[in-house]
């Protein structure tokens, strides 16, 4: 359900727990993106404080959920240049072609071969589909936390790469790599699921 714009302007205190519950997880990875665990909760509740402020004030230059991913991202910078430390991305290497030309993905990140195709025609296929779907979520959680904030961000949110960039501050080609190693991990745990019906 899409939060009331009205109420959350007007500071309406049901319509902003609403929102915090709806979004908090969400906010919650793309600062563990920036700052890790330690700090990344302490981030988003500062967010949730600035949130609330800013509100009234919001003018839907851009959608609320970007709006509220940028400061989120911007509280955790914050604390990073309060410890006087780099963003640093682990797991990005420097060589990104490498990354790119893998056989499921075009260098551009478009489909090279797609996933293979399911019908939903019977109970038994209904619960497959649940169960991959849990065992998706189950490993998507096991990923580097910078490949699932662009993940998410990017496939589940469809936010633009310019965006995350911003947010993450990441150039395009790190992103990418993130992206497509998060793309290749979850099509690998599809692929087994689909081969030996187990996670």
């Amino acid at each position: 359900m899409e939060p009331d714009l009205a109420l959350l302007r007007a500071q309406d205190h049901q319509a902003f727990t609403q929102l915090v519950q709806q979004y908090h997880p969400q906010l919650l990875v793309v600062a563990r993106a920036i700052v890790r665990n330690a700090q990344a909760e302490e981030a988003v509740q500062e967010a949730w404080v600035s949130i609330f402020r800013a509100l009234p004030k919001f003018e839907g230059r851009s959608t609320l959920k970007t709006w509220m991913y940028t400061i989120v991202s911007n509280a955790a910078k914050g604390k990073l240049r309060k410890e006087g430390r780099e963003i640093t991305v682990d797991d990005v290497g420097g060589v990104v072609g490498d990354y790119l030309s893998e056989d499921r993905f075009q260098s551009d990140g478009h489909w090279a071969s797609g996933p293979s195709s399911w019908h939903m025609e019977s109970p038994d296929r209904i619960l497959e589909e649940q169960q991959l779907k849990q065992c998706i979520e189950k490993n998507l959680a096991l990923l580097p936390e910078s490949q699932r904030a662009v993940f998410l961000l990017r496939d589940v949110e469809q936010e633009p790469l310019e965006v995350i960039c911003n947010m993450l501050e990441l150039s395009n080609s790190n992103v990418r790599v993130l992206l497509h190693r998060a793309r290749v991990s979850l099509l690998s745990v599809i692929d087994h699921y689909q081969e030996t019906g187990k996670c």
